[in-house]
């Protein structure tokens, strides 16, 4: 119902019809639920796709002349998918095919938001001799500031957490001001991003293909 509306306050008309998209790996009871919820919300589902095919359609695949092989690496915010997709020319028209899918269902942005939280805290006690993970109200700020952080790195090379008032001791308020470069992100990270090759190359395999197959990334 939610994404029906959001759908409609952006087109500023009624939505009655919808293409739904779903992980490649759900199976037909969880598809047909997908869809029964969509008819609740008062939807008519035309058809549910596989979320990696709606992701190389929406980046054009279906646009290119011949076959080829993509591999779509999906880091969600709770959880990490990545599907190797065929995608082949019949006679002018593209037909999708998923070969192989895997992931890691407790890997995904969060883990990414907490590795940095946990950074900032260890920064702040160097800094202050205060540990803020008894300060419920400062790890929710921390949390927001940690993901914006995150965000801003994608494409600045550093960025300030400015946090002032964020916890106060009988000494008087404190403060915390820590400068984030994207490398000490990647550094903070590399293990999390090292878990995903795992469910990269058990899906190679899967799919019976080589790294060297693989025509695109998305």
């Amino acid at each position: 119902k939610k994404m029906k509306k959001t759908a409609e306050d952006y087109l500023g008309e009624t939505v009655t019809e919808a293409v739904v998209t779903v992980p490649a790996y759900f199976n037909d009871s969880q598809r047909q639920a997908t869809k029964d919820a969509g008819k609740i919300a008062g939807l008519d589902v035309k058809r549910i796709i596989n979320e990696p095919t709606a992701a190389a359609l929406a980046y054009g695949m279906d646009k290119k002349q011949g076959d080829s092989t993509v591999a779509v690496y999906d880091l969600g915010g709770g959880t990490f998918d990545v599907s190797i997709i065929e995608i082949a020319d019949v006679d002018g028209e593209q037909q999708f095919e998923v070969l192989a899918t895997n992931g890691d269902t407790f890997l995904g942005g969060e883990d990414f938001d907490s590795a940095l939280i946990d950074y900032l805290v260890d920064e702040f006690k160097k800094d202050q001799d205060v540990n803020l993970k008894g300060d419920s109200l400062a790890m929710q700020r921390l949390k927001e500031a940690a993901e914006k952080a995150k965000i801003e790195l994608s494409s600045a090379q550093s960025t300030e957490v400015n946090l002032p008032y964020i916890t106060a001791d009988s000494n008087g308020p404190k403060h915390l001001v820590v400068t984030i470069s994207r490398s000490k992100l990647e550094s903070l990270t590399e293990e999390l991003v090292q878990r995903t090759m795992g469910p990269c190359k058990i899906a190679l395999e899967d799919a019976g293909i080589k790294i060297g197959d693989i025509d695109d990334v998305i």
